[in-house]
């Protein structure tokens, strides 16, 4: 049975320049800081995003949750939107290991934050936890992969320095958005105090992120990364691929091939289910949200359905589900999908 994976840009294969380099990768005790490969990475990845230090960590819900450990303390308040990643899909991380309060804030329907309604919520009175760090995400992944500007996250971080608050950039897809806009990706990080990466999302990376920031930050994050086991040894060999879809022309100047992949399966989704069942405006980067449900049958219904006939994609909530394009999919995996979910809507719509 043929498969098209759509679940997510996480389940790529290393590329065979990676292999290579993973073969060939100088390693050092990572934990002794003595890892030449990973001290690489971090300094390129530091660099890329306009930071001064940079620090490899084994996944992005890692290095979001070190940030919120460094940041914070137990019983302030962490403010990002009610969709974030940090809150809705990281298994309560904030709440376990850093006894922070989450003031989650409603989006419009690009997932964009109001500045006015932060600065409502900020640091409110003595009843209230002290509000010390905002958390923002670009791309948004509930919102369907769309972009914050870099006017947009300015406009967050000057709320957040008015009020001596501190700005954490969950950038998992970071060139994603980048590439969408056609700028820097420091344009997108500039304004925030630290950022989040992940190698392992449309970069083709079996595993690893980085996180980046201030000297005296990633100084504190790695203790912290060890206290959580995140410490690792001869890491070079998986910090080999990250250099490579950092330095390759072709990895991250890719990804406009897959926003191009997703536009096409978002637009035959329309076609099939209806214009309601995606919003297009969402569409500008390379995930797709969409929403099903008719009597007798939901999303998750549909998605088990599609499962059976090799078309692999992700149920979130209720009428919601997700499709991710990437490297590993090409366009015509994707008009194939399409031809098997037409089939499908066909028996059951």
């Amino acid at each position: 049975m043929r498969i098209v994976d759509l679940r997510s840009d996480t389940v790529t294969k290393p590329t065979p320049k990676m292999r290579e380099a993973m073969g060939k990768a100088v390693v050092g005790d990572d934990g002794f800081g003595e890892d030449p490969t990973v001290q690489r990475l971090e300094e390129l990845a530091s660099e890329i995003l306009g930071k001064e230090a940079g620090l490899f960590l084994p996944s992005g819900t890692m290095a979001n949750l070190v940030a919120v450990l460094v940041h914070t303390h137990p019983g302030d308040a962490v403010i990002c939107d009610e969709n974030a990643h940090l809150y809705k899909l990281a298994l309560g991380g904030t709440a376990t290991f850093a006894g922070v309060t989450i003031f989650p804030h409603r989006t419009d329907s690009m997932g964009r934050l109001e500045p006015a309604g932060i600065e409502s919520t900020i640091n409110l009175g003595p009843h209230f936890p002290k509000s010390t760090l905002i958390v923002i995400e670009n791309t948004n992944n509930l919102a369907g992969g769309t972009i914050l500007t870099p006017g947009e996250t300015r406009q967050i971080a000057d709320v957040a320095k008015e009020h001596g608050v501190l700005v954490h950039l969950d950038g998992a897809r970071i060139f994603n958005s980048a590439m969408a806009q056609h700028v820097d990706a420091k344009e997108l990080t500039k304004e925030c105090d630290t950022v989040m990466f992940c190698l392992s999302k449309g970069l083709c990376c079996p595993v690893g992120s980085v996180l980046a920031g201030p000297k005296d930050f990633i100084e504190r994050a790695k203790k912290v990364r060890k206290m959580l086991g995140g410490g690792m040894r001869q890491a070079g060999v998986i910090a080999a691929c990250g250099i490579v879809a950092l330095e390759e022309e072709d990895m991250i100047a890719g990804l406009e091939e897959d926003h191009k992949k997703a536009r096409h399966l978002a637009e035959g989704l329309a076609r099939i289910l209806g214009p309601a069942a995606v919003n297009l405006d969402t569409v500008q980067t390379n995930i797709v949200c969409f929403n099903f449900s008719t009597e007798g049958l939901d999303c998750k219904d549909l998605v088990e359905v599609l499962a059976k006939k090799g078309i692999l994609t992700i149920h979130l909530y209720g009428s919601r589900g997700r499709m991710v394009t990437h490297h590993d999919v090409n366009k015509d995996d994707i008009d194939y999908a399409l031809e098997v979910i037409e089939a499908v809507a066909a028996e059951i719509l």
